[in-house]
């Protein structure tokens, strides 16, 4: 059915939507589920869109219990002749709304809607579906002095507390488990055999629950940055976290111009750290007021880890920690931070984020599984979470849920080397296993996240189209290494040496 056409309907049956596909009429869906479409606009999208909602039960033991509404947006293919398996993207976080990335993603995997209709779910207690959101304000315009773990504890028990109020404030509903569910009734509704899989970040730990849960409807799949389900996120964030410091360190040092410009840049580090706390004035990035902050080695440690999720931004960490250490001014490090924490697509529903990680994490960390933390970064991240993870409800998590499945469908393994999060680490433990259909891809001076890199948009494509397992993995992906680390930033008036500052 030709998809421009369709858009011009006031209001659309999926199952009429697809009646020309190869399933026919055999697929319709049962009244409950039944997914109705209407045109919609969504921000940064050029092409018309579809929205929905479908019904969902809050607790899967009660299908006829209290219901849920679970929002669905479809970017649709814009070829009259369109491909049965859509790519179906799962967002990160946990917390993130995949259909608030719909302007983002139309463009990163823009490619894919010549021929195939591109599948974005609010997962459930994010976005509009039962959203378990703790503020209304972002958590970048809040005061610097509320940053801390102290404040977030007392902040996060007041937002459970009112969240357990909502008529879908049951906390133990919102697992990975039961959100993999959900995303197969969309499937199902929308009455696909089988489905391409594109996850990032903790939409990788998503996607691989999909496949253990429903290996016979998944065609290929694209895992990238991977968080698998037996990580122990809190505990990881410190050890990975670490590495990516290091790795910035190690960089400056082999790094001429940077060597040349701050040749005491880690011994500088190691001094301003054993320095706090200590009373410090900052301006604030967003609102421009100046505050009276108590400096402590738990939020300078943050404000330092968000700039290690992108290479570009760790580009200027050595003159930022220079001008903090030697100069005490701290506004380029925080503006380095408010960049990531400021970013709108990363703003997290809080509390489906604990509902996620004090149900399939909590258990772990608290029995002492993980990494052993790192020099610097030390067990802050993890101390938040067993903090906050004994008083939140937790989920049921089958056994099976902490096992990586074999791969029965073809499927590609994003890492970056210098990624803070989910580094290359997991991305071969998981790789071997997936088995023989899964193939593990390495940018070994990307931080988090490789979809947004050309030549990996590329890749992806031509790995999710083509015909069959083997073509897809015999894809191409020699332009991985081909990826730069970005040199270091040089402040105004500093002259790099004539060589240009090659290591």
């Amino acid at each position: 059915m030709n998809t421009l056409r369709t858009l011009g309907r006031k209001r659309l049956l999926v199952a009429a939507l697809l009646a020309t596909g190869p399933l026919g009429a055999a697929l319709a869906q049962p009244a409950s589920a039944r997914l109705d479409l209407s045109p919609c606009k969504l921000p940064g999208v050029e092409h018309g869109a579809l929205c929905g909602v479908l019904k969902r039960p809050l607790d899967p033991a009660q299908a006829s219990g209290r219901q849920i509404d679970l929002h669905v947006a479809v970017l649709p293919a814009l070829a009259r002749n369109k491909q049965p398996d859509p790519v179906f993207f799962f967002a990160g976080g946990p917390g993130q709304s995949a259909i608030n990335l719909a302007g983002q993603l139309s463009g990163v995997l823009g490619r894919f809607l010549n021929r195939r209709d591109l599948v974005l779910i609010d997962q459930r207690g994010t976005g509009k579906s039962a959203p378990l959101i703790c503020d209304a304000r972002p958590q970048a315009t809040l005061p610097m002095a509320e940053m801390g773990n102290a404040s977030a504890l007392k902040r996060l028990t007041e937002c459970r507390a009112r969240l357990e109020g909502l008529p879908h404030g049951d906390l133990r509903r919102y697992t990975t488990t039961i959100a993999m569910q959900d995303a197969d009734a969309v499937r199902a509704a929308l009455g696909a055999e089988r489905i391409n899989l594109v996850g990032g970040s903790y939409g990788t730990r998503a996607a691989l629950e999909y496949m253990r849960q429903f290996p016979q409807r998944v065609r290929r799949a694209v895992i990238d940055g991977v968080a698998p389900p037996d990580m122990v996120l809190p505990a990881a964030f410190s050890r990975d976290g670490q590495a990516a410091l290091d790795a910035m360190f190690g960089a400056c040092e082999k790094e001429r111009a940077c060597a040349a410009r701050w040749p005491t840049l880690r011994a500088d580090w190691r001094t301003l750290l054993a320095s706090l706390p200590r009373e410090v004035s900052v301006q604030h990035p967003l609102s421009g007021v100046t505050e009276r902050v108590t400096l402590d080695r738990e939020l300078l440690l943050g404000v330092v880890r968000a700039p290690l999720y992108a290479p570009a931004l760790v580009s200027g960490l050595p003159a930022a920690i220079d001008a903090a250490a030697r100069g005490g001014r701290f506004e380029p490090l925080i503006g380095l931070a408010w960049t990531v924490v400021g970013n709108r697509n990363l703003q997290l529903a809080e509390g489906q984020h604990y509902s996620v990680v004090c149900s399939e994490d909590g258990p772990q960390l608290e029995a002492g599984a993980g990494d052993a933390p790192g020099a610097d970064l030390g067990d802050t991240y993890a101390a938040m979470y067993r903090g906050m993870c004994r008083t939140w409800p937790r989920g049921e998590v089958p056994a099976d849920f902490y096992r990586i499945p074999q791969a029965g469908a073809a499927t590609l393994v994003m890492s970056g080397g210098a990624d803070p999060v989910t580094p290359s680490r997991h991305g071969e433990r998981v790789a071997q296993a997936l088995g023989a259909k899964a193939r593990h891809v390495v940018v070994a001076e990307a931080g988090h996240g490789l979809l947004g890199l050309g030549c990996l948009r590329d890749v992806v494509f031509r790995f999710v189209d083509a015909v069959d397992d083997t073509a897809a993995l015999a894809v191409e992906t020699g332009c991985a290494g081909s990826v730069p680390r970005p040199r270091a930033f040089m402040p105004p008036g500093v002259a790099a040496p004539a060589s240009g500052g090659a290591r």
